[in-house]
C-alpha cells in the first residue's frame, strides 16, 4: 500500500523493551519494526532523567522497497504530559527532508506543509510527521485529562478507551503485561496500541507495519488476533444500524439508468429486485411493482452498476469507504493471507460491511527490495508451489513483484493460466514491459511500468525508487506517436493485455505539493477527519526546484495521454486506485474523463469491464435480470458530469440497501451537505 498517514503509524506504533538505564541515568527503550512479519528497521527512545522525565530524544526508521522514513526528534514535556517544544528532523517515506518544530509556550509550529499558531490553552499538538514515540506522548496526556477527552492542535480532539489486556511472552520465557486501548479522533476507525503497566507503550500491531518491544516480536500475532476482535465488534455494530434488507421485492421506478452494454441512459426505468437479485428491469409503464413490494421514487437520479476497484490492499473498516462511494467489487492485489480470506467471509455473510472481494495471491523473490509478502519464490519449484498454495485457496489471479527473478516469469504464467488464473504485476527488475507481456502476463499494473518500456532499460533497478523516480523525470519527453510505443500497444492488442494505470497515484505522485491538500481527496477533504485532511498535504515525490517541478508535471500529463492512446487503440484498461478507499475511485475516473475518454466509456471501464475481465460478467457489470442486485444511485448524471458519482443517495448489495450517509457519519466523515 502506497498510501501511509499518520494514522497508519499511529495503529501500527511503537514499544517499550527492557530498560536499559546508562551512566547519566537515562533509560533507552529499543523497538522492533516489522513489515509483514519481517524485520524492517528500527527505533528507540532515550528518556532522560528518569521514565517520568519531560525530555526524550527519539529515533524511527525503516525499509520499504526502497522508501521508508529516517526520523530523529527531541520532545519535552510539561504538565499533563502536554509538549512544551518538538523538534523533528530527518526524511519521510518518499524521502521529503523533514524539518518540523513546535514551540508549547507560544503555541506555534511549522513543518513542510504547515506554518501556524493557536491560542487555544490546553490542546495537545499532533506533529504531520509519522513518528511512534508521539503515540505514547498522546497515550499519557490523555490518561491524565479529564475523561481521557483532549482537543488538538491544528483541529480535532482525541478520546482514548481501555479495551482489553494480556499477559505476553517474549523471547527466552520474558513475560509482560500490557493493556489495549482504542484511540478516536484521528482518523476513519479507531487506532489500537498497548500500553505497559508503566504506561508506556508496549506496542500496536498490524499485518502490514507494526513497531513492537524489542525481544516481544513473537507477541505480535496474539496481539493482532486481540485488536482484531475489538475491530470486529466495532465493524458488527456499524453493519448491523447501517444495512436495510427489504421484507419482500424492491422496486426502484421512475430511475435513469446506466446501461453499461451500450453505454447510454434509459429513462423512466423500473428495477425490481428480490432475494439479492434483479429479476426485471425495463420502462416504467410496463415494469409493474408486485402489491408486496417496497417502492422507491428516483425520478431525477442516476441508477448505476455498483462500481469496481480493481486494485485494493484492503484492511479493517475500508469496506465502509467502499460501499460508501458505491464501490460494491474490489480486487485485492497483496495482502496477508490470513486476514484477507476472514475479511472476504465476514463482507460475503454480511457480519461486516464490504465489497464483493475477489483475490489475487502476491510473490515476491527474496532480497532487500522485497515486497510486503510471506510467500516468496527463487526457485522454479518454489513458484510452481506458490501458484498452486493459491488456487487451491480459491485466488483468481497472481501478482508478482518487483524482485523476482526474470526467469521465473514464463513458469508463473504457465502454472497459473493451467490453473485457469490471472497473472499480472509489477514488471520484474530486468524485465521491461514488453518482456512481461511475452512472458504470460494478462494485465500490467501502474502507468509508471508501461512508460519505463520507453525511458528505462533491463538494466534499470525498478526494486528501488527509479521506478518512480525516472519516469517522473523522464516521461514528459516521450513521443507517444514513435515507432517505439505504436509497436507496443500493437504488442499489447495482440496478446489482449490489459492495463491497471492507477493514474490518480501519479497525478499525487508528481503533481501534490506540501501544504495544499491532495488531489486524491481535494474535492472532498473539508468533510475528511481534521486530521486525515492535514495528512493529505504532505505533498507527493519531492521537486527539488521550479525546473524539476515543472518536469514531474508534465511528465504526469504524458502518462494521462498514454492512458488516452491505450483507450483510442482498443487496449482494456481497467480502473484501480492503490489508494484511499472509495473516494479514491471516484477521483481514477475523474482522470480518465479528464484525459478525453467519454463519461460512458468510463462508466463502462468501472462497471461492465471489469467484471468482463475478470469473467464476472453473467453475474455482474450490469443492470439485468437475473444478475447480482449490486446498485449505485446518484444525485445526477454521470454521463453528462462523471463528477456526480460525488453524489451517491443509496447503495444497494446484494439486495441489501445502505444510505451513503449514514456509512459515512459511521466513519467520522461528514456527508454531503443535506445527506
Amino acid at each position: 500500500m502506497r498510501f501511509l498517514p499518520l494514522l497508519a503509524v499511529l495503529s501500527c506504533a511503537t514499544a517499550r523493551p527492557p530498560s536499559l538505564a546508562d551512566a547519566a541515568g537515562a533509560q533507552t527503550l529499543r523497538y522492533s519494526v516489522l513489515m509483514a512479519a519481517r524485520s524492517a528497521g528500527n527505533a528507540f527512545t532515550v528518556i532522560k532523567g528518569g521514565a517520568r522525565a519531560g525530555e526524550r530524544d527519539s529515533h524511527f526508521e525503516y525499509t520499504d522497497r526502497g522508501r521508508g522514513p529516517s526520523l530523529d526528534a527531541t520532545l519535552k514535556l510539561g504538565a499533563g504530559g502536554l509538549p512544551l517544544s518538538i523538534a523533528i528532523r530527518g526524511y519521510d517515506y518518499l524521502k521529503s527532508p523533514i524539518d518540523e518544530r513546535y514551540d508549547g509556550v507560544t503555541r506555534t509550529w511549522s513543518n513542510q506543509a504547515e506554518k501556524g499558531s493557536s491560542d487555544k490553552p490546553g490542546a495537545l499538538y499532533v506533529p504531520l510527521t509519522d513518528l511512534p514515540e508521539m503515540t505514547a506522548v498522546i497515550a499519557r496526556a490523555l490518561l491524565q485529562a479529564a475523561g481521557s477527552h483532549l482537543p488538538l492542535l491544528p483541529s480535532g480532539e482525541a478520546r482514548l478507551t481501555r479495551v482489553n489486556e494480556r499477559t505476553l511472552g517474549g523471547a527466552d520465557g520474558a513475560k509482560a503485561h500490557a493493556t489495549l486501548y482504542a484511540l478516536d479522533g484521528f482518523g476513519f476507525f479507531p487506532a489500537y496500541f498497548w500500553l505497559d503497566d508503566q504506561n508506556e507503550l508496549f506496542g500496536s500491531v498490524s499485518n502490514w507495519l507494526s513497531v513492537i518491544r524489542q525481544g516481544f516480536e513473537k507477541a505480535a500475532p496474539d496481539m493482532i488476533v486481540l485488536q482484531d476482535q475489538a475491530v470486529a465488534a466495532h465493524l458488527e455494530g456499524i453493519a448491523r444500524d447501517s444495512a436495510h434488507a427489504p421484507k419482500g421485492p424492491l422496486a426502484l421506478v421512475h430511475a435513469r439508468v446506466f446501461d453499461a452494454e451500450g453505454k447510454r441512459a434509459l429513462t423512466d426505468q423500473t428495477i425490481l429486485i428480490e432475494g439479492g437479485r434483479i429479476v426485471q428491469v425495463g420502462p416504467s409503464a410496463q415494469v409493474v411493482a408486485p402489491g408486496n413490494a417496497e417502492v422507491m421514487d428516483l425520478a431525477g437520479k442516476t441508477v448505476l452498476p455498483g462500481l469496481w476497484d480493481m486494485h485494493v490492499h484492503i484492511g479493517d473498516g475500508d469496506g465502509l469507504l467502499h460501499l460508501a462511494n458505491g464501490v460494491t467489487t474490489v480486487r485485492d492485489l497483496a495482502n496477508d493471507m490470513e486476514k484477507v480470506e476472514t475479511l472476504q467471509k465476514r463482507f460475503e455473510s454480511g457480519v461486516e460491511l464490504g465489497p464483493r472481494l475477489l483475490l489475487a495471491g502476491f510473490i515476491d523473490g527474496r532480497g532487500p527490495f522485497a515486497g510486503p509478502t510471506k510467500v516468496f519464490a527463487d526457485t522454479p519449484e518454489e513458484a510452481i508451489a506458490a501458484v498452486d498454495k493459491y488456487a487451491e485457496r480459491g485466488y483468481l489471479q497472481i501478482k508478482v513483484y518487483s524482485s523476482l527473478k526474470p526467469e521465473l516469469v514464463p513458469i508463473i504464467a504457465k502454472e497459473a493460466h493451467a490453473k485457469g488464473m490471472r497473472f499480472s504485476g509489477h514488471v520484474p527488475a530486468h524485465m521491461i514491459a514488453e518482456d512481461a507481456v511475452r512472458a504470460g502476463f494478462d494485465e500490467l499494473q501502474h502507468i509508471n511500468f508501461v512508460l519505463l518500456e520507453f525511458v528505462g532499460n533491463r538494466e534499470t533497478e525498478t526494486q528501488t525508487m527509479a521506478r518512480l523516480t525516472l519516469p517522473a523525470e523522464k516521461a514528459g519527453d516521450l513521443d507517444l506517436d514513435s515507432t517505439a510505443v505504436r509497436d507496443f500497444i500493437a504488442l499489447l492488442l495482440e496478446h489482449h493485455t490489459v492495463i491497471d494505470s492507477t493514474l490518480g497515484v501519479f497525478e499525487a505522485d508528481l503533481t501534490d505539493r506540501p501544504g495544499t491538500i491532495s488531489s486524491t481527496v481535494r474535492a472532498v477533504g473539508d468533510r475528511l477527519p481534521p486530521q486525515v485532511a492535514r495528512n493529505f498535504k504532505a505533498g507527493g515525490l519531492p521537486a527539488k526546484d521550479a525546473a524539476q517541478d515543472a518536469r514531474f508535471r508534465r511528465s504526469y500529463a504524458k502518462m494521462a495521454q498514454m492512458v488516452h492512446l491505450l483507450w483510442s487503440k482498443g487496449v482494456t484498461l481497467v480502473a484501480g486506485t492503490d489508494t484511499l478507499p472509495g473516494f479514491g475511485l471516484i477521483r481514477e475516473l475523474e482522470t480518465y474523463a479528464e484525459a478525453g475518454i467519454p463519461n460512458a466509456d468510463v462508466l463502462q471501464i468501472a462497471t461492465l469491464g471489469a467484471a468482463r475481465v475478470m469473467k464476472r460478467d453473467q453475474q455482474s457489470g450490469s443492470i439485468a435480470a437475473g444478475k447480482d442486485a449490486d446498485l449505485l444511485v446518484v444525485d445526477g448524471d454521470p454521463l453528462a458530469d462523471i463528477s456526480d458519482l460525488r453524489k451517491p443517495v443509496l447503495v444497494i448489495k446484494a439486495g441489501k440497501s445502505m444510505k451513503p450517509g449514514d456509512l459515512l457519519r459511521a466513519i467520522n466523515v461528514q456527508p454531503r451537505a443535506g445527506r
